[in-house]
């Protein structure tokens, strides 16, 4: 899975982005309305994963760049994991960005695409 976020639709508001996508590769939603469903408690859990794992390895791509002797098939599986969390991360991201109040006069696409 790899986040664009260019490709994902204009957040809606009412709509949750979540944390996976569909078997044809698009964005899934959910209609969230605050109510805490088993759904976007889900959702949160695996947030949080991700958001863990983002930390994890970046922690192992600073270990693969530091280290003066890996080689490329080293620092190409580090990118490409470091590529994935990043990807789920702006997902978390624009997720909770989106579900925040706006403030007068802003749009929500202007905050998340900023």
């Amino acid at each position: 899975m790899s986040y664009d976020r260019d490709a994902v639709p204009a957040l809606v508001p009412g709509l949750r982005l979540l944390p996976w996508e569909n078997e044809g590769g698009k964005p899934c939603f959910l209609s969230a309305d605050g109510a805490g469903g088993v759904l976007s408690r889900l959702a949160d859990e695996i947030e949080a994963e991700q958001l863990c794992d983002g930390a994890d390895v970046l922690k192992g791509a600073v270990a693969v760049l530091d280290d003066g002797r890996a080689g490329e098939h080293a620092l190409r599986l580090a990118l490409r994991a470091t590529t994935q969390a990043f990807g789920n991360v702006l997902r978390v991201a624009d997720s909770r960005g989106a579900r925040l109040p706006v403030r007068d006069g802003a749009h929500e696409a202007d905050l998340r695409r900023g």
